[in-house]
């Protein structure tokens, strides 16, 4: 296991001479600033479920950026009739450093539905504030590419929560 992560992260860091979206400060327009990314996954079987998460960034220097973005999420049981969903939105802000890491801070509301009592449910926004760092890797030249970070969330509600742990891991890219 050790010598796979080991040769995971090999891989990434020999593509560093790949050019990251590089701009002049001065003379670069609102658009040369902009990216565009986030994160997509999906299951089917006996559990679907579908995660779309766009985002927009905004270079305001060469190393930070500050952007938003919209979450929705599908959850469908294969042995239940309701298929549920969770949305929402976030806002961001990212430090790199050097080429390839970064850390990041984000807050997120997202609306989730709960079950009352029996079959009835109710939906309440519950708050993420996620603080962490990653991995960027450069594909190509034009400033787009993959990215994986791991967050933790200090709003952590092991009732409420989306998610299964404080800590969350996450896979998107950006072009």
């Amino acid at each position: 296991m050790k010598s796979l992560v080991a040769a995971f992260i090999l891989f990434f860091i020999s593509f560093s001479s790949f050019a990251q979206k590089d701009y002049d400060q001065e003379n670069s327009s609102f658009f040369d600033r902009v990216y565009l990314g986030g994160n997509f996954g999906a299951q089917f079987g006996s559990v679907t479920f579908v995660d779309l998460s766009p985002l927009a960034g905004y270079m305001i220097t060469p190393k930070l950026s500050a952007g938003v973005g919209v979450t929705y999420q599908y959850l469908k049981y294969k042995s239940y009739d309701d298929s549920f969903s969770t949305y929402g939105w976030r806002t961001f802000v990212r430090r790199n450093i050097g080429r390839q890491f970064f850390v990041h801070g984000e807050f997120e509301n997202l609306s989730i539905e709960f079950f009352n009592s029996g079959t009835e449910t109710r939906r309440e926004w519950v708050p993420g504030l996620f603080a962490g760092g990653g991995l960027f890797q450069p594909i190509g030249r034009s400033g787009g590419g993959f990215m994986i970070s791991a967050l933790y969330n200090l709003l952590y509600d092991d009732i409420r929560s989306p998610y299964n742990s404080p800590i969350v891991l996450r896979v998107g890219f950006t072009f």
